[in-house]
């Protein structure tokens, strides 16, 4: 099948089931459609014995796309730019010593404790796997997933300051994870003998310092163009010039790019929303891209929901996943506490506010993208099959409670401002 065609099928398929949530189920908009495209999986694959020419349709469709690809070279730039674009750069300032220690010592802790701990679980099950493979797994499921917490955060009721948090570690513990998970990735591939801890640091240099670096790049050219002129049509292109042909550029360097689409995003969102846009070009700039976001978000979702389809989730993979569970939001409190005493701002959090982090640290499309981009020889079934049973568990279950663990936490104890400075 031609990919616009394809993509064509997508899209009306996201329309439909949107319109049946927003109609009849009233879900909040990322869950209902997941739900929905999961429900439309399985009587798939129920009927496959009466139309088996429907679910080879269906599975040679989502083969063809490559889930993994389609995501992280295309839709990821536009969801990060969008979601740093709403975001109010002065508040994270404010939070920024958690946010950074989160998003980079929280996330290492959590790969290496998660990794430690499935490596031991998994002979239980008698499944045993490298233990490289296991970080593996730890890499692509310590990131919380910046597109599902930004859509599901903004309706729970949690307050600024906790929110603030929660969006400022999604948007760049997701350039870090995947670095983290590259670097394991070369070792796994090539053999830890075979890669000088040289290597790694270049990597981790070059992916996240020339990420950093080509988001300030995009940001400022695109915020002197703005500037020059005041036509809202032109200003939006240039925009949307940023993310499609910034991608391409951190692609051909070797850069993270969804590094760069989160620090283009934020220096367009503030600094050009503040000096080089009229309050008509901003009006266009935040409703396009508040577009955008809602298109995506509901084209990712469905596609979580269809990956059903091809993910192939035997009785022990499913007990694993479940034990898993668990031990990922252990592993989240804990990646939250050690920072918080390491760098001594633990006493600025209400008791509360971790507790919330924790079950509002959701994982999303990204986990299943990278754990899709494995090759056989390093588990992909088993890893494939626990991400997706992680995922959902997150995003339904996690996404759906949390606006009600917020207002039962600030019953019992009222959440006090975060005093986080410097």
């Amino acid at each position: 099948m031609e990919p616009l065609r394809l993509f064509s099928i997508i899209i009306a398929l996201s329309a439909l089931l949107a319109f049946i949530n927003v109609r009849f189920i009233k879900l909040p908009a990322t869950i209902g459609l997941m739900v929905l495209a999961l429900f439309l999986s399985l009587g798939i694959l129920l009927a496959s014995s009466v139309a088996p020419a429907l679910v080879d349709f269906l599975r040679d469709a989502l083969v063809q796309l490559d889930f993994s690809g389609f995501l992280l070279d295309f839709m990821l730039g536009f969801l990060l730019f969008a979601g740093a674009l709403h975001t109010d750069v002065r508040k994270l300032r404010v939070s920024r010593r958690p946010i950074i220690a989160f998003a980079t010592v929280g996330t290492l802790i959590s790969t290496f404790l998660l990794g430690t701990l499935l490596f031991y679980l998994l002979p239980l099950f008698e499944l045993p796997v490298a233990y490289v493979h296991c970080l593996l797994f730890g890499a692509l499921i310590s990131p919380t997933d910046p597109i599902a917490v930004l859509s599901i955060l903004k309706k729970t009721g949690v307050s600024e300051e906790v929110e603030t948090n929660i969006t400022g570690e999604s948007l760049f513990n997701d350039g870090v994870g995947v670095v983290v998970f590259l670097s394991i990735l070369g070792i796994a591939r090539e053999g830890i003998e075979d890669v000088a801890p040289s290597e790694i640091g270049l990597l981790l240099l070059e992916e996240v310092g020339g990420g950093i670096l080509l988001g300030i790049l995009l940001g400022y050219v695109g915020y002197r163009m703005m500037k020059a002129i005041d036509h809202y049509q032109t200003e939006v292109l240039i925009s949307l010039a940023l993310v499609m042909g910034g991608s391409a550029l951190a692609s051909f360097l070797h850069f993270s790019g969804p590094l760069a689409m989160v620090v283009a995003g934020l220096f367009i969102g503030n600094r050009g929303v503040e000096y080089a846009m009229s309050q008509t070009t901003t009006d266009y700039i935040h409703k396009f891209w508040e577009m955008i976001d809602e298109i995506m978000n509901a084209i990712l979702f469905v596609l979580i929901g269809l990956e059903l389809v091809l993910i192939p989730i035997h009785r022990y993979f499913l007990y694993v996943g479940l034990v898993v569970i668990v031990l990922l939001l252990l592993v989240r409190w804990v990646s939250l506490v050690l920072p918080a005493l390491m760098f001594r701002f633990k006493n600025r959090f209400p008791g509360s506010t971790l507790l919330i982090m924790t079950w509002g640290g959701l994982r999303g499309g990204i986990s299943i993208a990278l754990a899709l981009s494995l090759t056989e020889a390093m588990e992909r079934n088993l890893i494939v099959s626990i991400t997706y049973i992680v995922v959902l568990f997150s995003i339904i279950v996690q996404g759906l409670t949390l606006g009600n663990l917020v207002k039962r936490l600030n019953k019992a104890q009222p959440l006090k401002p975060l005093e986080v400075h410097g």
